[in-house]
């Protein structure tokens, strides 16, 4: 879901050059971060993720939030709404946000995102996923003379809470510590495609009309 704005106030950088470009673009991020991830929160989600690019002229303010359950279009759009009139009211009454017009981009995550924390793999249950396990000693299918070190390991997840993640392998049963586990990533099985639709990342978008490439500033 797309909104538009207009910021209206100066940059505040200093008279005969830019800020640098690497802490402007932290500075920036910090502070949509300080007004985007509250209305989020109020809003009954998570801010997954926030970037900011460049498109011509224009800023490209990109949102991903995400639920326990999913989250469907109309709640997307609800949270794009709320957080434009947030960030509006924050360029209105607090100073300088983004330089110029922009554009809010606000989605959910599509199956490519990779599980990093303990709800991204809870939000996944039924699920196969490939993972690396670190310091894998003791898992199935592992043999005794095998020195303990960082495994790939392919299963579903069948358990996932705030301490560990249980997944059902071709070699067994795993259970492994958050800790353990480096970024997971959901596998497309061809049986299940229509659940992956179903399910998979809602985002509507503006066609942008500049020229120019959209080029990253910040992740």
């Amino acid at each position: 879901m797309t909104q538009r704005g207009r910021a209206t106030r100066p940059t505040g950088r200093p008279r005969g050059g830019e800020a640098p470009r690497g802490g402007d673009a932290t500075a920036r991020r910090d502070r949509l971060r300080a007004v985007i991830e509250p209305v989020v929160s109020r809003a009954g989600y998570d801010l997954e993720d926030l970037s900011v690019s460049r498109a011509g002229r224009r800023h490209v303010v990109r949102v991903m939030v995400d639920a326990d359950g999913g989250i469907n279009l109309d709640a997307v759009a609800e949270v794009s709404r709320s957080v434009s009139v947030a960030l509006d009211d924050a360029e209105a009454t607090g100073g300088d946000l983004l330089a110029g017009e922009y554009q809010l981009e606000v989605s959910s995550p599509g199956v490519d995102r990779p599980l990093t924390l303990p709800r991204h793999w809870r939000r996944n249950v039924g699920r196969l996923v490939k993972v690396t396990v670190r310091n894998a000693a003791g898992l199935p299918g592992q043999r005794g003379d095998q020195p303990a070190g960082d495994r790939q390991v392919t299963g579903r997840i069948v358990e996932a809470d705030d301490d560990r993640v249980v997944l059902e392998a071709d070699t067994g049963t795993v259970t492994v510590a958050h800790a353990e586990l480096g970024p997971g990533r959901v596998q497309v099985e061809f049986n299940r495609l229509d659940e992956i639709h179903e399910s998979d990342e809602i985002h509507e978008s503006d066609e942008i009309d500049d020229e120019d490439d959209v080029e990253d500033e910040e992740r």
